[in-house]
């Protein structure tokens, strides 16, 4: 493997035995059909985030306290994990637009179920575990359907549109939802979350093509894909970049009001500008995917890694501190993105099996990152948290400089293409 910072032009050694399964590339670009599932991604990762906003409320009307009441954020993500394991081999044979439409449907009942129907919190559970559902299928497929309806040199810029509707969530939802809780009471709030997911079905039932499925996948797929030479590699690396900004991320309240010095007057507007240079950086990381999936893939963790620990260790003044804020927010906003486009080139005859893989491994770092963030603030505060996390983003990127396999679309997607 080349430690070059461009991307390796070398054929996959399993190319061969890829190239008849590898989806055939479609002939024009369907955007129409790419921005209606960023609407898919903004509607679930709306409803997933609206507990955030909504727990005090929540917790009173079902009389209990606000940690068990928070627990609607961990059902999701168990869900998702499993889901995301999951969907490429039990909808195997099903059309993946019927599929989506599905996660869609999914979305709204279990918006629309918390809101008339969850009067305890064992209900409140369960229906989230289908919003979770929804949520790691519709992910794990993001990726994979992209490539069937745009051309593989676009693919980049597809699914930086498609999880722009990410970082639109993280700005929106949690205001938003806390204003339409005071207003008009949780339920409410769920109410209208339901209310999206209908239009975005309607959406989607008129904007995406049917998609017969191909390169049907099993549970022991998932095994065949973590074998693949690369692969399981790559998926250390991404790890260790998620558990480096969750760390973080986690403490970023304390990190602003303790280093940057930002009132609580200042703190909604610094997150804002953190969600939009977010929401900028998903769609950066669409146009130098097209440049160079290994450059965009250890850019990220070094422009995170650097910002944290300017963050914790220089004495640079509030406005240099928001600068490092911003560059932390435009290094995110491509991590997805660029992890999401590694998996379809390592694994395009089995894109969905790998999408799921990163599923799990996103959630995965999401709980670990926050589990050793806290250990680290309780031994040495925020500084330490920033320090150490910081570090981890440095070797992360090293290490996906080094050793990482970053094959060109030519090598590992359009070239299988044509072959086949």
């Amino acid at each position: 493997m080349s430690s070059d910072i461009c991307d390796t032009p070398t054929a996959s050694p399993h190319a061969a035995a890829v190239r008849a399964t590898t989806p055939p590339e479609p002939a024009s670009s369907s955007w129409t059909a790419v921005f209606s599932l960023a609407v898919g991604v903004f509607g679930l990762l709306t409803a997933e985030y609206l507990p955030a906003s909504l727990l005090t409320p929540m917790a009173a009307d079902l009389g209990v306290s606000e940690a068990l009441a928070g627990q609607a954020v961990t059902v999701t993500a168990v869900g998702a994990t499993l889901s995301g394991l999951l969907t490429a081999s039990v909808t195997r044979k099903i059309d993946r637009k019927t599929v989506l439409l599905g996660f869609s449907l999914l979305m709204i009942a279990s918006n629309l179920l918390v809101a008339v129907a969850a009067h305890s919190v064992v209900v409140l559970l369960l229906l989230r575990l289908l919003l979770g559902v929804a949520l790691g299928g519709f992910w794990s497929m993001a990726a994979a359907v992209a490539m069937r309806l745009v051309p593989a040199a676009r693919v980049p810029r597809a699914v930086a549109v498609i999880f722009s509707g990410i970082a639109v969530a993280t700005i929106v939802a949690v205001p938003l939802g806390s204003y339409l809780g005071e207003l008009a009471g949780w339920r409410s709030t769920f109410l209208a979350a339901a209310a999206l997911g209908v239009v975005t079905l309607m959406f989607q039932m008129c904007a995406l093509p049917r998609m017969a499925p191909q390169s049907p996948a099993r549970l022991g797929t998932l095994w065949e894909v973590l074998r693949r030479p690369g692969f399981g590699l790559g998926l250390i690396g991404m790890l260790l970049v998620h558990v480096g900004h969750y760390a973080l991320f986690t403490f970023v309240r304390p990190a602003l009001e303790t280093i940057v010095g930002v009132g609580s007057d200042q703190l909604a507007l610094l997150l804002l500008v953190f969600g939009v240079a977010n929401f900028v950086g998903t769609l950066v990381a669409g146009w130098l995917l097209e440049v160079s999936l290994r450059l965009t893939l250890t850019l990220t963790p070094v422009l995170m890694g650097l910002a944290a620990l300017g963050l914790a260790l220089l004495p640079i003044g509030r406005a240099w501190y928001v600068v490092l804020v911003v560059f932390w927010g435009l290094a995110f906003g491509g991590v997805s993105v660029a992890w999401s486009n590694w998996s379809t080139r390592m694994v395009p005859d089995q894109a969905e099996s790998a999408g799921g893989l990163v599923v799990v491994g996103v959630h995965s770092a999401v709980a670990g990152g926050a589990a050793a963030g806290g250990g680290l603030f309780g031994l040495g505060g925020v500084v330490t948290v920033f320090v150490v996390s910081g570090v981890v983003l440095l070797a992360s990127a090293l290490l996906i400089a080094l050793r990482v396999e970053a094959p060109r679309h030519g090598t590992a997607g359009d070239g299988l293409r044509r072959a086949a």
